[in-house]
């Protein structure tokens, strides 16, 4: 079954499907926005910026990109994601490339299977040169397998690399389905209620302190998830509990 579901028929289908729904929860959410004055000055400001958001919002993370990003001015003209070489980052791959998106293969490698190649180097190299060459690159700096919504030194050593700031950015929709994942991932259900939360912009140098930088990028994401999830119409805890 397994196989199955890896199977380049199977990924294409669910890839297009993971598209229509992606396109149908931007489009038809009700979404309260904070935050995008400064989002927008950052994006207009910068040759490209590092967008951080939590892994369990992959399905909510095209959302920005659809009704603000991409409209911005400045020389950022790309939008590129950061998706692992794991079978099931293919479907995910098919359906950001039809919303015009890049995807960037690779991920940081297993503890357990050291000597197998996760792709991490050559994905760090592409992240910085897509930054440099104009792009906002999305990373899910909890992926791909956690501890869910820790911040991992990833998004931070490609951010110094390319001398580009980050940018925290929180989504949140009530109702919607959470899976019992180690990251609880959410299914957002279109024509729902939802904020979208630009946060506080973090500049990043290359003598900066990496695990400051990590600190201080957990306390801006952790705040702007927060308020997407009251916004929304959640409890103000961390985690929210949702319902289908």
């Amino acid at each position: 079954m397994k196989s199955l579901f890896r199977s380049k028929p199977v990924t294409t289908l669910l890839g297009a499907l993971i598209w229509a729904w992606m396109v149908l929860v931007a489009r038809t959410v009700r979404w309260k926005v904070e935050g995008i004055e400064q989002a927008r000055q950052t994006w207009s400001e910068n040759q490209g910026v590092v967008v951080a958001s939590w892994h369990s919002r992959i399905m909510m993370l095209p959302s920005g990109w659809i009704r603000h990003m991409k409209h911005w001015p400045g020389p950022i003209r790309q939008g590129a994601m950061l998706i692992s070489l794991s079978p099931d980052g293919e479907a995910v791959t098919r359906a950001i490339a039809h919303l015009g998106i890049h995807a960037i293969r690779g991920s940081t490698a297993n503890k357990k299977k050291a000597q197998k190649d996760k792709g991490g180097i050559k994905a760090v190299a592409e992240a910085v040169r897509l930054l440099r060459s104009g792009a906002g690159v999305c990373i899910t700096p909890d992926g791909p397998r956690g501890p869910a919504e820790i911040v991992s030194l990833g998004a931070i050593m490609i951010a110094q690399r390319a001398g580009a700031p980050i940018l925290p950015y929180a989504l949140s929709v009530k109702p919607a389905k959470r899976l019992g994942t180690w990251d609880r991932f959410i299914i957002p259900f279109p024509f729902a209620r939802g904020a979208i939360v630009y946060g506080e912009p973090l500049a990043t140098t290359r003598d900066a302190d990496p695990r400051e930088l990590q600190a201080d990028l957990q306390k801006r994401l952790d705040a702007a998830t927060q308020r997407a999830d009251m916004l929304a119409g959640y409890s103000t805890d961390k985690t929210p509990v949702t319902s289908a």
